[in-house]
C-alpha cells in the first residue's frame, strides 16, 4: 500500500511540475523568435519539455510494474 501512495505522490508531483512549466509566463520566455537549427526555440523547449513530463510519467508507472514481475517468477 505504500508504494501506491509513494507512487501517486510522485504523480502529483510531476503533474504540478508541467503545470509550472507550461505556465504562460514561463513559455513565453522562450517565445522569443530565436531559431536553433531552422526551428523556433519555442517549439523545441515545448516537444522537450512534453518528453520530459511523459518520461517521468513514464518511469514512475514502470518501476512497481517490474517488481511485481520480478516477484512472481
Amino acid at each position: 500500500m505504500e508504494t501506491k501512495n509513494r507512487k501517486s505522490m510522485q504523480l502529483v508531483g510531476v503533474f504540478f511540475l508541467a503545470l509550472v512549466f507550461f505556465n504562460y509566463p514561463i513559455m513565453s520566455l522562450f517565445n522569443t523568435g530565436t531559431l536553433v537549427m531552422g526551428v523556433p526555440l519555442f517549439y523545441i523547449c515545448l516537444f522537450t519539455g512534453w518528453s520530459v513530463i511523459i518520461l517521468l510519467i513514464l518511469l514512475t508507472m514502470e518501476t512497481g510494474w517490474k517488481r511485481k514481475n520480478s516477484d512472481s517468477r
